[in-house]
């Protein structure tokens, strides 16, 4: 959990707006809470789930944990530096919101500032959403309320999931059909010649989205930079997926045996046949998700091909020739 906390500490944010009406912290900190709840403050070591909207000086959004569609959870850490981001969450409790400024030297001190950062303040605005203090509590009980939490929270998405689905559809103008594992697609352009078969190898242009739309993988370079999610080490091209052989999700495996060579479609996966209870990078548990596709060619296997060797158990008699 800390793991994903500590990304804010190098999230490069700020406001559109001057410093004016901002209280001024220990260590330059510049803070305004918005709503303050009563409650004890959050302390070292305590659990706590928060939402952040990240921003940097050009108001271009940097990281929003809103998009993934769940708070981000973590320990609470120990303060790095006097005026840091800790320091300021140490002053919320349990239902607070507030926007917090930070100075951008003492906060990348002891390393480089991202590509591209401008500013003098890294700004969060922060929401807490959930706080589980550890106070005297054993490790075993703190730990039970932590994934009693985390159990409640996937019922609850698991709950909202067939809504998230019905109103991207609804949203987007989708006519979706629907087959019996709970797959919706449409196709938006229609193909040439049979459908692809198991054992055919596709080859695949892709966007995926989660429903609120956020981008979150995509084979199209241009797709990618317009999302901000465009990595140079990355080739931008058409994959190759070995059809009906398990390598892709569920929902990819089915959804591909429904087109023909040249055909774009819409998949709408729900979580059953994606990344279900646990959710994978920036899916979220109980997640559906939604694919462009474009079958760009297909590949069908060498029926001349030499047959793999049958392996040979131990102590099995070779096979006669």
């Amino acid at each position: 959990m800390k793991k994903n906390f500590m990304l804010l500490a190098v999230a490069a944010i700020g406001l559109a707006s001057c410093d004016s009406g901002l209280k001024k912290g220990d260590g330059g900190l510049l803070y305004s809470i918005h709503e303050d709840k009563d409650g004890a403050p959050v302390k070292e070591g305590d659990f706590i789930s928060v939402n952040i909207i990240a921003k940097n000086d050009a108001d271009s959004v940097l990281l929003n944990s809103y998009d993934q569609g769940k708070p981000m959870p973590t320990l609470m850490p120990k303060s790095q530096f006097k005026g840091d981001i800790y320091s300021g969450i140490g002053m919320l409790s349990e239902g607070d919101s507030a926007t917090f400024k930070v100075n951008a030297d003492s906060a990348f001190k002891h390393g480089p500032k991202p590509p591209g950062f401008k500013g003098k303040y890294i700004t969060y605005q922060v929401k807490v959403v959930k706080i589980i203090p550890k106070g005297k509590l054993t490790d075993a009980v703190f730990q039970g309320r932590v994934s009693d939490y985390f159990k409640a929270e996937g019922e609850k998405m698991k709950a909202q999931e067939p809504g998230k689905i019905s109103k991207y559809i609804a949203d987007n103008n989708i006519k979706a059909s629907k087959t019996a594992t709970g797959l919706q697609y449409q196709i938006t352009k229609p193909g040439s010649g049979p459908v692809i078969s198991k054992g055919d190898t596709a080859v695949v242009s892709y966007t995926g989205r989660l429903t609120s739309g956020k981008v979150f993988d995509t084979s199209v370079k241009e797709v990618a930079q317009k999302e901000k999610i465009f990595d140079a080490m990355r080739p931008y091209q058409p994959i190759r997926i070995a059809v009906g052989a398990g390598a892709v999700i569920p929902g990819w495996d089915e959804g591909l045996q429904l087109l023909n060579k040249g055909a774009k479609a819409t998949l709408i996966i729900p979580s059953s046949l994606a990344y279900g209870q646990q959710g994978v990078g920036p899916v979220p548990p109980y997640s559906p998700i939604v694919f462009d596709v474009e079958l760009i060619d297909i590949v069908h296997p060498n029926p001349n091909a030499p047959k793999p060797a049958t392996p040979q158990m131990p102590g099995q008699a070779p096979a006669a020739q």
